[in-house]
């Protein structure tokens, strides 16, 4: 048997989705968390008299008339799969908007169970409803869920019902056959009717003693949070909060102890070695595999902790008035508020954040968001900003709360530049959030939240980053002709030989070295990469102080091993931070842009990004501090005037092309 639950975003859908199958999907307060149908099967404790289960969780829709291809995907499972039942999850705080989407599930002659959720609600807000009544009203059962308690008795009373109507015949209170009209005007008419009936409807069941137009607690704190002024520099103070919280005070704490254990197990695991152990195996398994992982793992109580505070904004409600602060920066660039939602869910990872775009109905913001997503520092590029900012520059919360804030400030120019290449500048958007209820996060979700990001992180740390730097390790320890290296020859190694193209260009940008272009080129594979080449490359204790079983405590000595200074080590970051995502991410921006021009012009527009702003970091920067340009200050300028002296001229050619538009709309 096959159970689908359809419902509105933020609707609690995903959450009883998890709390019917035990899973840890991802949870939010918006459109866009549910990118993909969802499927699983029904937990045991629920499923034991009822035999095999499957529970598909659908993307939320408003309609079944999609406007995004989110909707699109649930439109066409329901109408194609057939599944056995549909569990429609409403909101029993907002009636009027949910059932205009339950009284077209109801048409299409599946049996269907409304799941009236977020009940606990009502009564805060002296809200009542017949739930009884509305069973009658709409033809079908009605059950009463709170899907964040995840109660038994209620979720078992409401598998049982919709098992109960597998095969049963399902009627409609209302209907409209206008599946094949396509005029605009007769679909809004259609609409209108429909929402009609289902105000009339909510009339009768539905009993409110607080008027929808009093000024509330929650609206008086968005009158602050929300401010078009006082909000954004809230947000950053807010952001600012949780770096330092995560990388320098609660963070560290965890992480000394995992990086104590991850030292005497690199001890345990020398001793059992011996001293008659082949040097390259010693190598390989000491510096490659277990220092090289370990120097990556040891960055996840800071990447955890980090993670928590942000599901506990995120569950609080306000992430989304972070949307509605942007919407008005970016409706300047020709993006939408809506565009900051696939930016933030990519903070976790830019896979799922560039698959979010699927929400955005205009093809080229939606393309463009898909581009420029990458940009906001993902949990894997996590520990290169944890490692930069504790070598140099005393684990400063500063340094990753500025990486997040260059990140938006790149996406609003590459916003900027897009718009006016595509010629479609006079464009104009406009953004529909519903802002979630203000509330205390839960624990228990953002614990799970946590849990779920920091096992994928392990489990990659565990395969790819593994392999990586088991192959950086055999690299850097065999010549062309496999001789091993000799001591002091480092940069006859193949691993040398493959890096030092790569580093010749980015001698201008301050970190022209075979050893960190190797770990910029294994980032493509994935970011956290980075770290665990460099403690690969340049050894193991350079990344953990071994006495004091802390991470690198940012002192002069493992700045000088490196060879950077600071400023060239923020221009390092910078770079690492903005280039091209890892392949995986790639991949999903080649199938959402579903244009290999879009997807050649938005790697490129990266790396370009990339390397003017490290380059003029680097300068500006080495200028400032020492009186004198950079290394290579000419041949790093040539380059970038010639990434721009290009740019101009896509940027002419978009001016032309919105000429012509606006002449042929003039005819």
């Amino acid at each position: 048997m096959k159970i689908s639950l359809a419902g509105n975003p933020n609707s609690g859908k995903t959450t009883l989705f998890n709390a019917l199958t035990g899973k840890l999907e991802r949870v939010g307060n918006w459109a866009g968390v549910t990118i993909s149908k969802k499927e699983a099967p029904l937990k045991k404790e629920l499923s034991s008299k009822h035999g095999d289960i499957t529970v598909v969780d659908l993307p939320g829709a408003y309609s079944m008339s999609p406007f995004t291809l989110e909707e699109t995907i649930t439109r066409d499972y329901v109408k194609r799969e057939n599944p056995d039942v549909i569990v429609n999850v409403v909101d029993g705080t907002n009636l009027n908007r949910s059932l205009f989407f339950t009284t077209q599930l109801l048409e299409l002659g599946i049996p269907v169970v409304v799941a009236l959720n977020k009940c606990d609600l009502n009564k805060s807000k002296k809200l009542s409803v017949d739930a009884a009544q509305l069973s009658q009203l709409l033809g079908c059962p009605v059950v009463e869920t709170i899907a964040a308690d995840a109660r038994t008795d209620a979720l078992a009373q409401l598998v049982d019902k919709a098992v109960a109507m597998k095969g049963q015949p399902q009627t409609a209170p209302f209907t409209q056959q206008y599946n094949d009209v396509k005029d605009a005007e007769a679909l809004q008419a259609f609409d209108a009717e429909r929402f009609a009936f289902v105000k009339t409807l909510v009339a009768k069941i539905e009993t409110r003693q607080v008027s929808s137009t009093e000024t509330t607690i929650h609206d008086k704190v968005d009158s602050v949070l929300a401010h078009k002024w006082f909000g954004l520099p809230i947000f950053a103070l807010i952001m600012w909060g949780v770096f330092s919280i995560s990388q320098t005070h609660v963070g560290p704490l965890f992480a000394d102890t995992l990086v104590g254990w991850i030292d005497n197990f690199y001890a345990m695991v020398q001793g059992a070695m011996g001293d008659d152990v082949s040097p390259l195996l010693s190598a390989l398994l000491l510096d490659g595999i277990i220092g090289g992982v370990g120097a990556v793992v040891g960055f996840l109580p800071l990447i955890m902790v980090l993670f928590f505070l942000l599901a506990l904004l995120e569950d609080s409600g306000y992430m989304a008035r972070v949307a509605i602060i942007m919407d008005r920066f970016f409706k300047k660039v020709g993006l939408s508020g809506k565009s900051i939602i696939p930016m933030i869910i990519g903070t976790g990872c830019a896979i799922p954040g560039i698959m979010a775009t699927r929400t955005i109905q205009n093809e080229r913001q939606r393309r463009t968001t898909a581009m420029l997503t990458p940009f906001m520092p993902c949990g894997a590029k996590l520990p290169v900003i944890a490692l930069f900012a504790g070598v140099f520059f005393q684990d400063a919360a500063w340094v990753g709360t500025s990486m997040y804030f260059a990140g938006i400030g790149l996406i609003i120019l590459g916003a900027l530049l897009i718009v006016r290449i595509t010629g479609e500048k006079s464009t104009r958007s406009f953004f529909i959030l519903e802002l979630p209820e203000y509330r205390v996060p839960s624990l228990k979700l953002a614990l799970n939240s946590t849990w779920s990001r920091g096992k994928a992180f392990v489990i990659k740390a565990g395969t790819i980053i593994l392999l990586c730097n088991a192959a950086v390790q055999i690299m850097q320890t065999f010549t062309w002709q496999f001789d091993i290296v000799a001591e002091g020859a480092e940069s006859t190694s193949i691993l040398a030989g493959l890096a030092s193209p790569f580093a010749f260009v980015l001698i201008p940008l301050g970190f022209g070295v075979w050893q960190l272009a190797a770990a910029a080129i294994t980032g493509f594979i994935a970011k956290e990469n980075v770290v665990g080449t460099l403690a690969v490359v340049y050894g193991i204790t350079n990344f953990i102080d071994t006495e004091e079983l802390a991470l690198v405590s940012g002192s002069a000595d493992v700045a000088t091993v490196m060879g950077l200074s600071s400023v060239a080590a923020l221009a390092y970051l910078v770079f690492n931070l903005f280039t091209p995502p890892c392949f995986a991410a790639i991949g999903a921006m080649n199938a959402e842009l579903e244009n290999k021009k879009w997807l050649l012009g938005g790697i490129s527009l990266q790396l370009g990004i990339a390397y003017v702003c490290a380059f003029t970091i680097y300068q500006v920067g080495t200028f400032a501090t020492t009186g004198a340009v950079g290394t290579g200050f000419i041949y790093g300028l040539v380059v970038c005037l010639a990434l721009i002296g290009f740019l101009f001229t896509l940027l002419k050619k978009g001016a032309v092309k919105e000429q012509q538009k606006l002449d042929l709309s003039l005819q």
